[in-house]
């Protein structure tokens, strides 16, 4: 089977993507503070809402500097070209 097509590997062996395990569990923890959040605002307990919209932003934020700090560890810093 002398196909010339190139295997899937082939094609994207230079860009191999990094995946840091944290950035998913933060990504689940926003998700779940969030959903929290949201239900403790619809049941009318809005101290308790507002405490957690704020960690939602502090864990939200959390995720996204472990996510530019895995790019930048790993050199695929998208804000530079690449020669």
């Amino acid at each position: 089977m002398g196909t010339a097509e190139p295997n899937l590997e082939q094609l994207f062996e230079e860009k191999k993507r990094v995946r840091n395990p944290l950035v998913p569990v933060g990504a689940l923890m926003t998700a779940g503070v969030l959903t929290a959040g949201l239900i403790s605002f619809r049941r009318g307990n809005s101290h308790l809402g507002q405490i957690l919209m704020r960690a939602r932003v502090v864990v939200q934020g959390a995720t996204v500097a472990l996510m530019v700090g895995t790019a930048y560890y790993y050199g695929d810093t998208p804000w530079t070209k690449s020669s």
